[in-house]
């Protein structure tokens, strides 16, 4: 999928209007059907079925709020099927709206800017629950998981249970990971897929508890770890490009302790300044050719990076300078390509700087409790993103080297640190 860019001076970008906020639009059950029937081949090829737990407790018609793990592309696709035709509205990141405006409201897509503070995406959610009568679809964790574990909830997201006072259902899927994950760079393996569609939460349970008792619950909903899955159920990835680009996550190695020097091909993971070699096996397990196995389990090694990077946040010794090249969002019409700069990331925050020195951004840690990061982002490369409610800065890494994860993590460990 490709996203619409257009060259542009900053200065005739930054001096643009913002995009009007709209009320969320009906869906149209048409689109839906539309939708339903493009999706047929793909969920066929998977062999996807799905199992109902409690549904018979949500009434036909009632409005309800669905939330979804996020795992590949075929997610929508997936949820189309299983709601369809039941009326819904999707919460969707705003870039999702750019060149297809029209299209994405009527098909019911409510615009939200990702890991950015929207206090309006509640208000818009509850028009359409008690004005449309429609049902939500939410990807609470916002963003893909790039080793297969769940992404970090908003604390909010209790907060927004009591407003809609909506039954509660959770669509997980199994093998939509497996099946095409982020940082393998759009090829697809052959996977089955499934998911369990569960009713979790009637209005009256949401009444009775807390917030912080909420967020326990989708806590435990968001609890899953997609590589344990594919070693339990034995499901065999074989194709021979598994681990490419996989040093986009494990981007560390853990012999020699050395950074951007990862590379992912084939079924191997190398480190080229030690030479340590790791098989991916078909079960998604990490293997040392030779020598000791550090971590088998990605998730593990993923957690071993994380652990690294907030140590050097607590000694200061953590720092990111990366040149970038720079597009903005401001409205809908078309991403906007407005120059070269420098994007920073320390104990302080974010800071970006180009575009001639036009450009001067800063973003606080407490901004957010996570970060908008990607891998090849529509197809124009890895993407780091910061910004607010205004605008929103897609900072691509020039040399192409693997800091997208490791500055998700330390935005995350540092929105930890300061707020404790």
């Amino acid at each position: 999928m490709k996203i619409k860019v257009r060259n542009k001076a900053y200065s005739y970008v930054a001096a643009l209007p913002r995009q009007t906020r709209q009320r969320p639009a009906r869906p149209m059950w048409l689109l839906g059907f539309v939708i339903r029937v493009i999706s047929v081949f793909d969920l066929w090829a998977v062999k996807f079925t799905y199992r109902k737990i409690g549904m018979d407790k949500l009434r036909k018609k009632e409005p309800c709020l669905v939330l979804m793990n996020h795992s590949s592309f075929i997610d929508l696709k997936i949820a189309n099927r299983i709601l369809f035709p039941r009326k819904y509205n999707i919460v969707c990141t705003s870039d999702g709206f750019v060149g297809k405006h029209l299209l994405m409201r009527l098909i019911g897509c409510i615009p939200t800017q990702k890991f950015v503070t929207d206090l309006a995406l509640v208000k818009d959610m509850s028009y359409a629950v008690n004005k449309l009568r429609s049902s939500i679809l939410m990807y609470p964790e916002a963003s893909y998981s790039f080793d297969g574990t769940a992404t970090p909830l908003p604390e909010s997201l209790g907060k927004c249970l009591k407003v809609l006072k909506v039954p509660v259902v959770m669509v997980k899927t199994y093998g939509a990971f497996a099946l095409d994950p982020l940082y393998n760079g759009l090829q697809r393996r052959k996977v089955r897929v499934s998911a369990d569609v569960e009713y979790i939460l009637s209005p009256e349970e949401i009444a009775s508890k807390s917030v912080e008792e909420l967020n326990e619950i989708l806590q435990e909903q968001f609890s899953f770890d997609n590589f344990k899955w594919q070693q339990q159920n034995r499901v065999s990835v074989s194709e021979k490009f598994r681990a490419d680009f996989l040093n986009r996550v494990l981007y560390k190695c853990p012999h020699c302790k050395t950074e951007g020097q990862m590379v992912g091909k084939g079924i191997y993971l190398t480190c080229e300044q030690c030479g340590k070699k790791y098989e991916l096996t078909e079960f998604g397990e990490m293997k040392a050719v030779e020598g000791e196995t550090e971590f088998s389990h990605i998730p593990d090694w993923y957690r071993w990076q994380r652990e690294c990077v907030r140590e050097e946040l607590v000694n200061g010794s953590y720092s990111l300078e990366v040149p970038v090249d720079i597009c903005m969002l401001v409205n809908t019409r078309c991403i906007y390509r407005v120059g070269k700069g420098i994007l920073k990331h320390s104990q302080e925050g974010f800071q970006l700087i180009g575009c001639d020195g036009q450009l001067n951004y800063a973003q606080k840690p407490s901004a957010s409790y996570s970060l908008y990061s990607d891998y090849y982002w529509y197809e124009l490369g890895d993407m780091i993103c910061i910004g607010n409610t205004e605008v929103l800065y897609y900072c691509f890494p020039a040399d192409g080297g693997d800091v997208v994860a490791k500055t998700r993590l330390a935005t995350e460990e540092l929105y930890k640190i300061t707020k404790h």
